[in-house]
C-alpha cells in the first residue's frame, strides 16, 4: 500500500509540472489575442478619423466644385489609412517612430484644415496662439497627427456648437529633460466628470455611446514614444485642456 502513494504523488507532480509548463504558453496566447484585438480596434479608430477628410472633401465637392488643395489633402489621408491597414495585416510588433523633422505648427494647421468644415457647421470659433519658437522637433509625423486628430475631434465633440477651440503652443525648459515643446488643446465643453479623470487614458475606457475608448490611450502612447507626456485639466465651468509635452531637441 505504501508503494502506491509515492506513485500517486509522482503522477500529481507530473500533472502539475505539465500544467505549469502550459500556463506560460496559454498566457502568451491570451496576450497575443488581446494585442490583436487592441491593434484591430486601434486601426478601426484611426480609419474613422481619417475618413473625416474624405467626408469633408465630398461635402465641399458637392457644394463648391473641385478643389485641388483638398484633393491633395485627401490623397495624403488615404495614404496614411493604407499604411495603418498594412500594419494591422502584418500584425507585427509596434515599430519605433520613423523620425523626421516635424514642423508642429504646420501639422496642427493641416489637422485643423481637415476639421474646418464641421467646425464651421457647428459655429465653433477657432483660436491659434502659436508661441513655440522654433516649432520643430524630431518625430514621426504620422503618429503625431494621430494624436492631434484624436484630441481635436474630442474637443469638437465636447464643444458641440457655439463654443471656442483654442490651440496654443509654447516652449519650456525642463531642468531634467531639456527643452520641451508643449501643445495645449482647450475646449469650452461641459468638462470631464472628476471620477472619470483617473481612467481617461485606460484602453477601452469611454463614456461615449459609440466610442472605442482608444483615442486617448493612443495619444498617450505617441507622447511616450516621443519622450513626452500628456496631461489633462478639466473644470465643468471652463471646459477641458489637454497638454502634450514633447522633447523639442532636433
Amino acid at each position: 500500500m505504501s508503494s502506491g502513494h509515492p506513485h500517486k504523488q509522482t503522477s500529481h507532480a507530473a500533472a502539475s509540472s505539465t500544467v505549469g509548463a502550459q500556463l506560460p504558453d496559454n498566457l502568451r496566447r491570451l496576450d497575443r489575442l488581446a494585442n490583436l484585438g487592441l491593434v484591430s480596434a486601434s486601426v478601426a479608430h484611426e480609419i474613422k478619423n481619417g475618413l473625416v477628410a474624405v467626408n469633408t472633401f465630398m461635402e465641399v465637392l458637392l457644394e463648391k466644385g473641385e478643389d485641388k488643395e483638398l484633393t491633395t489633402m485627401v490623397r495624403r489621408e488615404l495614404k496614411r489609412i493604407d499604411a495603418l491597414a498594412t500594419q494591422m495585416l502584418r500584425f507585427s510588433a509596434a515599430k519605433p517612430p520613423v523620425r523626421t523633422t516635424v514642423r508642429v505648427h504646420e501639422l496642427l494647421d493641416h489637422s485643423l484644415r481637415l476639421l474646418e468644415h464641421q467646425m464651421t457647421d457647428r459655429m465653433i470659433t477657432l483660436k491659434r496662439i502659436y508661441k513655440a519658437t522654433p516649432d520643430a522637433l524630431s518625430g514621426d509625423e504620422s503618429q503625431l497627427q494621430q494624436a492631434f486628430m484624436n484630441l481635436l475631434l474630442n474637443a469638437a465633440e465636447a464643444i458641440g456648437s457655439n463654443g471656442e477651440l483654442t490651440i496654443k503652443t509654447e516652449t519650456a525648459t525642463d531642468g531634467h529633460s531639456g527643452r520641451r515643446l508643449k501643445i495645449h488643446i482647450q475646449d469650452t465643453g461641459a468638462g470631464i466628470a472628476p471620477e472619470n479623470l483617473p481612467r481617461l487614458f485606460e484602453p477601452f475606457f469611454t463614456t461615449k455611446k459609440n466610442g472605442t475608448g482608444l483615442g486617448l490611450s493612443i495619444c498617450q502612447r505617441v507622447a511616450q514614444e516621443h519622450a513626452g507626456a500628456i496631461e489633462v485639466k478639466s473644470d465643468p465651468s471652463h471646459g477641458t485642456t489637454f497638454i502634450i509635452s514633447l522633447a523639442a531637441e532636433l
